[in-house]
């Protein structure tokens, strides 16, 4: 391994890299799986209230982002791993993947233009997305020991589902107690 962590000193391929790192989010130094989440909410904030993309078609479009993240992360990662080594802290399209799991099941306005989920719902499907990523319960940890390109993204897609699941169950809580 040389000084920057490389398997070799041979530089990876430019789309892989592109990919694999979130458009270049994975290079941040102080928790390169969290700024890529953080990018991964960004650009769905970015589609519901930047482009005012609302309802089912941002359930669609996030959940479309999640199938394709997920296919060429895969890509990606296995093209990075000669270079970088099994599971590179670098590959960061994992935990965008993820993170869009519970962020497909928000609509922050209707069809209608109507308020319906508000916009910290999106942040607490990030922290809960970040919980199951970071402490890997319930099977992830399992997944995330396993070889190859399509396990780095397993235990983050895993995540994101636990994370979904969580955030419906909060939601029904909050609702049944009428805080929301």
């Amino acid at each position: 391994m040389n000084n920057k962590g490389n398997l070799t000193d041979e530089r990876p391929p430019l789309l892989p890299v592109i990919i694999g790192t979130g458009f270049g989010s994975g290079f941040w130094p102080w928790g390169p799986g969290t700024a890529g989440s953080v990018l991964a909410t960004l650009i769905w904030a970015a589609l519901a209230y930047g482009l005012g993309i609302t309802g089912e078609n941002l359930q669609s479009i996030t959940f479309f982002l999640v199938i394709v993240s997920t296919i060429l992360g895969t890509w990606a990662t296995a093209q990075l791993q000669p270079y970088w080594g099994e599971d590179p802290s670098r590959v960061v399209i994992d935990e965008m993947a993820g993170v869009w799991i519970p962020l497909s099941l928000l609509t922050p306005l209707t069809a209608q233009g109507e308020v319906k989920d508000a916009w910290w719902w999106a942040l607490v499907a990030l922290v809960l997305f970040r919980f199951f990523d970071m402490v890997k319960p319930l099977g992830i940890k399992k997944l995330d020991n396993r070889q190859g390109a399509f396990y780095v993204m397993a235990d983050d897609l895993l995540g994101g589902f636990y994370a979904a699941v969580s955030l419906i169950i909060i939601k029904i809580i909050l609702v049944s107690a009428g805080i929301i």
